[in-house]
Protein backbone atom coordinates (compact mmCIF):
# COMPACT_ATOMS: atom_id res chain seq x y z
CA UNK A 1 0.00 0.00 0.00
CA UNK A 2 3.40 2.34 0.90
CA UNK A 3 4.49 1.75 -2.22
CA UNK A 4 1.33 1.86 -4.22
CA UNK A 5 1.01 5.39 -2.33
CA UNK A 6 4.55 6.57 -3.32
CA UNK A 7 4.51 6.18 -6.59
CA UNK A 8 1.24 7.76 -7.17
CA UNK A 9 2.61 10.80 -5.72
CA UNK A 10 5.83 10.38 -7.85
CA UNK A 11 3.47 9.69 -10.90
CA UNK A 12 1.53 12.74 -9.99
CA UNK A 13 4.77 15.05 -9.38
CA UNK A 14 6.09 14.70 -12.89
CA UNK A 15 3.11 14.78 -14.45
CA UNK A 16 2.27 18.07 -12.23
CA UNK A 17 6.17 19.36 -13.07
CA UNK A 18 5.39 18.73 -16.76
CA UNK A 19 2.06 20.93 -17.08
CA UNK A 20 4.04 23.09 -14.76
CA UNK A 21 6.48 23.88 -17.25
CA UNK A 22 3.62 25.60 -19.00
CA UNK A 23 2.01 27.70 -16.95
CA UNK A 24 1.81 31.57 -17.23
CA UNK A 25 0.51 32.22 -14.22
CA UNK A 26 3.43 31.37 -12.57
CA UNK A 27 4.96 35.20 -13.82
CA UNK A 28 1.99 36.76 -11.49
CA UNK A 29 3.34 35.19 -8.24
CA UNK A 30 6.99 34.21 -9.00
CA UNK A 31 8.16 33.70 -5.26
CA UNK A 32 5.39 31.37 -4.78
CA UNK A 33 5.87 28.97 -8.37
CA UNK A 34 9.52 28.81 -6.78
CA UNK A 35 8.06 27.06 -3.53
CA UNK A 36 5.86 24.97 -5.02
CA UNK A 37 8.57 24.10 -8.21
CA UNK A 38 10.73 23.08 -4.86
CA UNK A 39 7.64 21.58 -3.20
CA UNK A 40 7.42 19.11 -6.21
CA UNK A 41 11.31 18.46 -6.98
CA UNK A 42 11.82 17.22 -3.47
CA UNK A 43 8.66 14.98 -3.35
CA UNK A 44 9.07 13.58 -6.74
CA UNK A 45 12.30 12.29 -5.80
CA UNK A 46 11.41 10.69 -2.03
CA UNK A 47 8.43 9.52 -3.93
CA UNK A 48 10.27 8.00 -6.54
CA UNK A 49 12.99 6.73 -4.81
CA UNK A 50 10.36 5.41 -2.20
CA UNK A 51 7.91 3.58 -4.21
CA UNK A 52 10.96 1.49 -5.08
CA UNK A 53 12.13 0.60 -1.62
CA UNK A 54 8.87 0.26 -0.06
CA UNK A 55 8.13 -2.69 -3.05
CA UNK A 56 11.00 -4.33 -1.70
CA UNK A 57 11.12 -4.20 1.55
CA UNK A 58 7.34 -5.04 2.11
CA UNK A 59 8.57 -8.44 3.86
CA UNK A 60 9.58 -6.57 6.87
CA UNK A 61 6.11 -5.33 6.88
CA UNK A 62 7.90 -2.06 8.98
CA UNK A 63 7.28 0.38 6.72
CA UNK A 64 10.05 2.28 4.21
CA UNK A 65 12.31 3.83 6.89
CA UNK A 66 11.97 1.09 9.40
CA UNK A 67 12.45 -1.32 6.87
CA UNK A 68 15.45 0.18 5.73
CA UNK A 69 17.13 -0.05 9.54
CA UNK A 70 15.88 -3.35 10.05
CA UNK A 71 17.58 -4.52 6.37
CA UNK A 72 20.85 -2.92 7.67
CA UNK A 73 20.94 -4.65 10.79
CA UNK A 74 20.18 -7.71 9.10
CA UNK A 75 23.03 -7.21 6.63
CA UNK A 76 25.42 -6.34 9.77
CA UNK A 77 24.32 -9.81 11.37
CA UNK A 78 25.46 -11.82 8.31
CA UNK A 79 21.62 -12.18 6.66
CA UNK A 80 20.38 -13.26 9.92
CA UNK A 81 17.11 -11.58 10.12
CA UNK A 82 16.22 -11.70 6.51
CA UNK A 83 12.84 -12.38 4.95
CA UNK A 84 12.41 -15.53 3.60
CA UNK A 85 12.21 -16.12 0.71
CA UNK A 86 13.67 -12.80 -0.60
CA UNK A 87 12.32 -12.71 -4.32
CA UNK A 88 14.73 -11.11 -7.20
CA UNK A 89 11.85 -8.61 -7.77
CA UNK A 90 12.51 -7.12 -5.01
CA UNK A 91 15.95 -7.46 -4.77
CA UNK A 92 16.44 -5.75 -8.36
CA UNK A 93 13.80 -2.97 -6.85
CA UNK A 94 15.82 -2.88 -3.33
CA UNK A 95 18.86 -2.23 -5.29
CA UNK A 96 17.61 0.64 -7.92
CA UNK A 97 15.95 2.22 -5.15
CA UNK A 98 19.36 2.73 -3.26
CA UNK A 99 21.47 3.71 -6.53
CA UNK A 100 18.79 6.25 -7.20
CA UNK A 101 18.81 7.54 -3.78
CA UNK A 102 22.73 7.69 -3.70
CA UNK A 103 22.97 9.13 -6.94
CA UNK A 104 20.63 11.70 -6.10
CA UNK A 105 22.01 12.66 -3.09
CA UNK A 106 25.89 12.54 -4.58
CA UNK A 107 25.22 15.04 -7.60
CA UNK A 108 23.33 17.40 -5.21
CA UNK A 109 26.36 17.83 -3.36
CA UNK A 110 29.02 16.76 -6.27
CA UNK A 111 26.95 20.13 -7.96
CA UNK A 112 27.20 22.08 -4.42
CA UNK A 113 30.85 21.31 -4.59
CA UNK A 114 31.38 22.19 -7.70
CA UNK A 115 29.48 25.50 -7.77
CA UNK A 116 31.47 26.53 -3.94
CA UNK A 117 34.98 26.02 -5.46
CA UNK A 118 34.02 28.10 -9.04
CA UNK A 119 32.88 30.65 -6.12
CA UNK A 120 35.95 30.88 -4.14
CA UNK A 121 38.28 31.16 -7.48
CA UNK A 122 36.26 33.85 -8.47
CA UNK A 123 36.20 36.04 -5.47
CA UNK A 124 40.53 35.02 -5.57
CA UNK A 125 40.47 36.50 -8.71
CA UNK A 126 38.30 39.70 -8.01
CA UNK A 127 40.63 40.42 -5.39
CA UNK A 128 43.58 40.75 -7.33
CA UNK A 129 41.70 42.30 -10.70
CA UNK A 130 38.69 44.14 -9.59
CA UNK A 131 38.59 47.47 -8.45
CA UNK A 132 36.08 49.93 -5.52
CA UNK A 133 34.82 52.84 -6.93
CA UNK A 134 32.92 56.02 -5.47
CA UNK A 135 30.52 56.10 -7.82
CA UNK A 136 28.80 52.43 -6.53
CA UNK A 137 30.04 51.90 -3.08
CA UNK A 138 30.31 48.20 -2.19
CA UNK A 139 30.53 46.85 -5.67
CA UNK A 140 33.05 45.71 -7.30
CA UNK A 141 34.11 46.99 -10.54
CA UNK A 142 36.02 44.93 -13.23
CA UNK A 143 37.81 47.19 -16.25
CA UNK A 144 36.72 45.06 -18.74
CA UNK A 145 34.69 46.76 -22.13
CA UNK A 146 32.00 44.55 -22.06
CA UNK A 147 28.67 44.62 -20.45
CA UNK A 148 27.89 42.65 -17.15
CA UNK A 149 26.62 42.97 -14.12
CA UNK A 150 26.40 39.70 -11.69
CA UNK A 151 26.64 38.99 -7.77
CA UNK A 152 28.94 35.86 -6.52
CA UNK A 153 26.47 34.79 -3.58
CA UNK A 154 27.42 33.08 -0.49
CA UNK A 155 28.74 33.88 3.18
CA UNK A 156 31.16 36.48 1.43
CA UNK A 157 28.70 37.73 -1.48
CA UNK A 158 29.96 40.81 -3.95
CA UNK A 159 27.98 42.38 -6.49
CA UNK A 160 30.13 42.82 -9.62
CA UNK A 161 29.66 45.02 -12.62
CA UNK A 162 32.43 46.09 -15.24
CA UNK A 163 33.08 49.18 -16.67
CA UNK A 164 31.27 48.58 -19.77
CA UNK A 165 28.41 48.21 -17.66
CA UNK A 166 28.96 51.53 -16.01
CA UNK A 167 29.57 53.65 -19.59
CA UNK A 168 26.34 51.72 -20.98
CA UNK A 169 23.89 52.76 -18.29
CA UNK A 170 22.70 55.85 -16.97
CA UNK A 171 22.30 56.39 -13.15
CA UNK A 172 18.35 55.05 -12.94
CA UNK A 173 19.20 52.15 -15.06
CA UNK A 174 22.78 50.94 -12.68
CA UNK A 175 20.76 51.78 -9.62
CA UNK A 176 17.89 48.82 -11.01
CA UNK A 177 20.50 46.57 -12.16
CA UNK A 178 22.49 46.85 -8.78
CA UNK A 179 18.90 46.60 -6.62
CA UNK A 180 18.40 43.43 -8.68
CA UNK A 181 21.60 41.52 -8.36
CA UNK A 182 20.84 42.58 -4.38
CA UNK A 183 17.96 40.50 -4.33
CA UNK A 184 19.58 37.86 -5.54
CA UNK A 185 22.23 37.74 -2.62
CA UNK A 186 19.76 38.75 -0.01
CA UNK A 187 16.71 35.67 -0.95
CA UNK A 188 20.00 33.44 -1.45
CA UNK A 189 18.43 32.33 -5.09
CA UNK A 190 21.87 30.45 -5.92
CA UNK A 191 20.19 27.76 -2.99
CA UNK A 192 17.20 27.43 -4.68
CA UNK A 193 18.71 26.96 -8.20
CA UNK A 194 20.77 24.01 -7.38
CA UNK A 195 18.49 21.30 -6.65
CA UNK A 196 17.33 21.55 -9.97
CA UNK A 197 21.07 21.99 -11.39
CA UNK A 198 21.74 18.96 -9.56
CA UNK A 199 18.87 16.90 -10.87
CA UNK A 200 19.97 18.35 -14.57
CA UNK A 201 22.91 16.61 -14.14
CA UNK A 202 21.55 13.34 -12.69
CA UNK A 203 18.79 13.06 -15.38
CA UNK A 204 20.63 14.95 -18.71
CA UNK A 205 18.27 13.20 -21.02
CA UNK A 206 14.82 14.85 -19.58
CA UNK A 207 13.06 17.23 -21.24
CA UNK A 208 11.00 17.93 -18.37
CA UNK A 209 13.89 18.46 -15.66
CA UNK A 210 15.52 20.49 -18.53
CA UNK A 211 12.14 22.34 -19.03
CA UNK A 212 12.15 22.75 -15.20
CA UNK A 213 15.39 23.93 -14.79
CA UNK A 214 14.95 27.29 -17.40
CA UNK A 215 11.66 27.25 -15.47
CA UNK A 216 12.56 27.70 -12.22
CA UNK A 217 16.14 29.93 -13.64
CA UNK A 218 13.13 32.76 -15.31
CA UNK A 219 11.56 32.54 -11.97
CA UNK A 220 14.22 33.53 -10.34
CA UNK A 221 14.97 36.22 -12.43
CA UNK A 222 11.46 37.22 -12.02
CA UNK A 223 11.46 37.63 -8.18
CA UNK A 224 14.82 39.44 -8.32
CA UNK A 225 13.11 41.96 -10.63
CA UNK A 226 10.06 42.65 -8.49
CA UNK A 227 12.03 42.88 -5.37
CA UNK A 228 14.34 45.92 -7.53
CA UNK A 229 11.07 47.62 -8.76
CA UNK A 230 10.06 48.30 -5.23
CA UNK A 231 12.88 50.93 -4.90
CA UNK A 232 13.33 51.46 -8.78
CA UNK A 233 11.56 52.16 -11.80
CA UNK A 234 10.69 49.04 -13.39
CA UNK A 235 11.30 50.99 -16.58
CA UNK A 236 14.48 51.67 -15.44
CA UNK A 237 15.57 47.91 -15.23
CA UNK A 238 13.79 46.94 -18.17
CA UNK A 239 15.81 49.49 -20.50
CA UNK A 240 18.92 48.28 -18.71
CA UNK A 241 18.50 44.48 -19.82
CA UNK A 242 17.05 45.59 -23.33
CA UNK A 243 20.98 47.64 -23.46
CA UNK A 244 22.69 44.49 -22.39
CA UNK A 245 20.84 42.35 -24.54
CA UNK A 246 22.24 45.25 -27.57
CA UNK A 247 24.79 45.68 -26.35
CA UNK A 248 26.00 41.77 -25.76
CA UNK A 249 26.11 41.38 -22.69
CA UNK A 250 28.90 39.05 -21.16
CA UNK A 251 27.69 35.89 -19.09
CA UNK A 252 28.04 35.54 -16.06
CA UNK A 253 30.50 33.39 -14.75
CA UNK A 254 30.02 29.41 -13.16
CA UNK A 255 28.41 30.23 -9.86
CA UNK A 256 27.55 33.44 -10.19
CA UNK A 257 23.80 34.81 -11.40
CA UNK A 258 23.93 37.65 -13.90
CA UNK A 259 21.35 40.02 -14.56
CA UNK A 260 20.56 39.50 -18.11
CA UNK A 261 20.66 35.81 -19.24
CA UNK A 262 18.59 34.56 -22.38
CA UNK A 263 17.18 36.40 -24.93
CA UNK A 264 14.18 34.82 -24.30
CA UNK A 265 13.79 35.39 -20.68
CA UNK A 266 15.43 38.51 -20.97
CA UNK A 267 12.41 39.21 -23.90
CA UNK A 268 9.48 37.65 -21.55
CA UNK A 269 11.31 39.69 -18.14
CA UNK A 270 10.91 43.05 -20.25
CA UNK A 271 7.36 42.35 -21.03
CA UNK A 272 6.37 41.71 -17.74
CA UNK A 273 8.46 44.93 -16.74
CA UNK A 274 6.91 46.92 -19.12
CA UNK A 275 2.94 45.30 -19.06
CA UNK A 276 2.78 44.84 -15.70
CA UNK A 277 -0.17 41.97 -14.94
CA UNK A 278 -2.08 41.56 -11.77
CA UNK A 279 -0.65 39.91 -8.65
CA UNK A 280 -2.47 36.80 -7.46
CA UNK A 281 -4.94 37.19 -4.64
CA UNK A 282 -3.55 36.70 -1.59
CA UNK A 283 -5.80 33.93 -0.70
CA UNK A 284 -4.66 31.97 -3.66
CA UNK A 285 -0.88 32.54 -2.61
CA UNK A 286 -1.29 31.43 0.94
CA UNK A 287 -3.27 28.56 -0.25
CA UNK A 288 -0.64 27.60 -2.83
CA UNK A 289 1.41 27.87 -0.35
CA UNK A 290 0.04 25.45 2.32
CA UNK A 291 -0.50 22.95 -0.54
CA UNK A 292 3.48 22.95 -1.26
CA UNK A 293 3.94 22.35 2.44
CA UNK A 294 1.46 19.11 2.39
CA UNK A 295 2.88 18.11 -0.49
CA UNK A 296 6.39 18.37 0.97
CA UNK A 297 5.57 16.69 4.03
CA UNK A 298 3.62 14.11 2.28
CA UNK A 299 7.04 11.99 1.35
CA UNK A 300 8.41 12.14 4.39
CA UNK A 301 5.28 10.88 6.24
CA UNK A 302 4.67 8.05 4.01
CA UNK A 303 8.55 6.38 4.48
CA UNK A 304 7.05 6.72 8.32
CA UNK A 305 3.88 4.63 7.29
CA UNK A 306 4.39 1.25 8.16
CA UNK A 307 2.02 -1.55 5.78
Amino acid sequence: MTAAALATLALVCAVGAWRFTRARWTYRAPHVAIVLWQALGVTWGLAGTGALLGYALKPYDEGVLHGLREFVASSLAGGRGFPQPYELPRIVALAAGLTALAVLILVLLAAGAQTFRARHRHRTLLALIAREDPVVPGVRVLDHPGATAYCVPGLRSQVVVSEGALKLLSADELSAVLAHEAAHVRERHDLVLLPFAALRRALPWSRVVKDAQSEVGLLVEMAADDVARRCCSARRLATALLRFGTAGAVPAPHGALGAANSTAAVMARVERLVNPIPVLPRGIRYAIVAFSVALTSSAPLLWLVPY
